[in-house]
């Protein structure tokens, strides 16, 4: 047991002292793009009781090309952004959720409800079992403030909006053997 622990606090210092770079198309822009494209909706979604009595919504997008071989959980995180409710005046702690939710589908490359309900095996101590996050094609989102499910359907929302960007960016490649 105590080599299984010195292995794994061995493992997660190597990991701190890991600084990749992020990834080329999706960078903070992008990502604030995306949630401005879907601001619309967050701001309905804030305010339909059918769903979620928080008034709030927080938003988590993580870096795809920060994963958990090559960075640390706070270092992947990309942009953050909140609607609705001023963040003195909340009931729980919204931020920490769609951070914990990001962190499961950041760990584990799928959504936090596949994670929750059909691979519980994949949740680690610490782990959230709290769902609303999704991992599409490598672009992590979490979001909480609303019901599971539109939580979920938000990050979503987000994620085809940070792949349509990301997809837009990449047709100027083709004359470019090499990013520079």
């Amino acid at each position: 047991m105590d080599g299984e622990t010195l292995s794994n606090e061995r493992r997660h210092e190597r990991s701190r002292d890991i600084v990749a770079s992020g990834s080329y198309i999706i960078d903070a822009a992008a990502a604030r793009r995306a949630v401005q494209l879907a601001l619309p909706l967050l701001e309905q979604a804030v305010r339909n009781q059918d769903l979620g009595q928080s008034g709030v919504l927080h938003v988590v997008v993580m870096d795809p090309a920060l994963t958990p071989l090559n960075s640390t959980f706070e270092h992947a995180i990309l942009y953050e952004h909140s609607v609705g409710t001023p963040r003195d005046q909340w009931d729980a702690d919204y931020a920490e959720f769609a951070r914990a939710k990001a962190s499961v589908s950041w760990h584990t490359g799928l959504d936090s409800h596949a994670v929750r309900f059909a691979e519980p095996y994949r949740l680690r101590a610490g782990d959230t079992t709290l769902w609303g996050s999704v991992a599409l094609d490598g672009i992590i989102v979490g979001v909480s403030g609303a019901e599971p499910a539109f939580d979920e359907a938000i990050a979503g929302t987000i994620a085809m909006f940070l792949r349509a960007l990301a997809k837009t960016t990449a047709r100027n490649f083709d004359k470019q053997p090499f990013l520079q």
